[in-house]
């Protein structure tokens, strides 16, 4: 979850929060020069700092309800990798570590970044590693002690989150946040890329076994995919537009958006 995903979903609730927000660009505008200077510790406070400005000192429910999902997600992926870099032992190693030791270290600071958005009498009480069971019902029972399960159910993550921002930098459109906003999916998008290397592939989604946009080899997460092996774009047919474009080139070209109820869904096979 990022900066976008909360904004659009704030707009279904709220449809004035632009309004709330536009008239504001001149903080807007320091929010952004900030993120560029400051340490990402110092984010949540300027964020929390713009939606009360935009709300005053009581945030309306349902968008307290919004960046409270929000929170629910980035504490999962919090403690997914907090669990592995601190409570697995012989999981992983050198470059390994170091890398999921920082991916961890994004997401604690997109969880508080959401706390200091909603403030201490809104956020919903922490989530504990024990709130969550990454074995997804038995299914990746293995996620602790195989590595190759842990960076396949990592993959899956990701890609989640880099489907669920897609296509929602539009509704940023002349305001001064969307830098931050592309910033922050840049980042997220290199996670998913990450982990792919590390698992030895290419650094974007592939069609897997039977055509199946799903290169994580484990059928159990196929809702993250679905709809990843759309070979047409605003209307043209990408496969076979020139000579050599292939079916898995033209689903390798684009990324497809994925709604928050099918984020959910996948969400809810992870949190008991």
């Amino acid at each position: 979850m990022n900066i976008v995903n909360i904004l659009e979903e704030i707009e279904k609730v709220d449809g004035e929060v632009y309004e709330r927000l536009n008239p504001r660009r001149a903080a807007m505008k320091s929010f952004v020069n900030m993120g560029k200077k400051v340490s990402l510790a110092a984010v949540p406070l300027a964020l929390g700092s713009m939606f009360q400005k935009a709300y005053g000192q009581t945030l309306p429910t349902a968008v307290k309800d919004v960046l409270n999902f929000a929170l629910t997600l980035e504490y999962l992926e919090y403690h997914f990798y907090n669990h592995a870099v601190l409570a697995a032992p012989g999981l992983l190693s050198g470059a390994a570590l170091t890398a999921i030791s920082t991916i961890r270290d994004h997401e604690l600071a997109h969880v508080n970044l959401l706390k200091g958005a909603l403030g201490a009498t809104d956020a919903r009480p922490a989530l504990a590693y024990t709130d969550f069971d990454f074995t997804a019902g038995g299914t990746f029972g293995d996620v602790y002690t195989n590595y190759n399960t842990f960076l396949a159910v990592a993959q899956a993550f990701e890609d989640t989150g880099v489907r669920a921002y897609k296509g929602q930098a539009g509704v940023l459109k002349g305001l001064d946040v969307l830098t931050t906003a592309l910033q922050i999916h840049s980042v997220e998008a290199r996670h998913a890329a990450h982990i792919r290397t590390m698992r030895g592939q290419k650094p974007w989604i592939t069609l897997g076994a039977g055509g199946v946009a799903n290169d994580t080899g484990i059928a159990a997460v196929d809702a993250v995919y679905a709809g990843e092996n759309e070979e047409m774009q605003t209307g043209v047919t990408i496969t076979g537009i020139a000579t050599g474009v292939t079916k898995a080139a033209a689903v390798e070209s684009f990324d497809e958006p994925l709604d928050k109820a099918k984020v959910l869904v996948i969400a809810g096979l992870f949190i008991r």
